[in-house]
């Protein structure tokens, strides 16, 4: 359950968010037109949590803050908790409802999203990025983070013929995994963050996992197969 409060005052607006259910709740509070700061507890039981936000909520009512049912939660910027990490409460509400699978808060397995290195630093600096820059370019950011921030070379999908692949990657392999790694991080992470996917970096963060897989010497995996799945079908917005 989203539930939103706002308090005003002479010198300051505040809002106030919790979003509970199960065995954890997460908060996200601030100065009203802020993305603010997100926080996730835990509990034993989902009893335990229900009577835990409650009683946050008639704490929050007691210092003067008042119920906004009109609070929109589609149109903000969602970022995960520094603390706890990845979380289906912390990810934007169209992030959780399209991407099902457990694995897209994996934070270990390298053919996920945010499991790799590559992947978790992508989300990290996204979130960062977007926290001084709201209108940040999701497409053009693999590039500019690879090239601009890691000071390696990226280098684009422009074909996925086997033997190209093989033949580029004899001498920049390590350039070419990072570059797909960071490209389809950056199309999960735009909409875990925002909600919307730009139609470039749909077509981008597919053929990135692509060449990945043909990087590796693999077929795809059940994993990355459903990766691809996820994205083409989710449907694209502006940048």
């Amino acid at each position: 359950m989203k539930r939103a409060f706002i308090c005003k005052g002479e010198k300051s607006h505040k809002f106030w968010c919790i979003d509970y259910s199960d065995c954890d709740f997460s908060v996200n509070y601030g100065k009203s037109g802020s993305i603010g700061k997100f926080e996730i507890k835990e509990f034993e039981t989902e009893e335990e949590c229900m009577k835990q936000a409650e009683k946050l909520i008639r704490s929050k009512e007691k210092k003067g803050y008042v119920e906004d049912t009109g609070f929109d939660f589609m149109n903000r910027i969602y970022i995960d908790s520094e603390e706890y990490g990845l979380h289906p409460k912390t990810s934007h509400p169209r992030f959780t409802e399209h991407f099902t699978e457990e694995f897209y808060y994996d934070c270990i397995d390298e053919e996920t999203p945010f499991g790799s290195d590559e992947g978790s630093d992508t989300l990290d600096s996204l979130e960062e990025a977007i926290r001084k820059n709201p209108n940040l370019n999701f497409t053009d950011y693999p590039q500019y983070l690879i090239e601009h921030d890691w000071g390696m070379e990226y280098i684009p999908v422009e074909t996925l013929d086997p033997e190209s692949i093989k033949e580029l990657a004899s001498k920049k392999e390590m350039d070419m995994t990072q570059s797909d790694m960071v490209t389809y991080a950056t199309a999960f992470g735009q909409i875990k963050i925002t909600g919307h996917l730009s139609p470039e970096l749909q077509e981008r963060g597919v053929k990135a996992i692509k060449r990945l897989a043909l990087l590796w010497g693999n077929d795809l995996t059940e994993i990355q197969s459903r990766m691809i799945d996820d994205l083409l079908s989710f449907p694209i917005g502006k940048d």
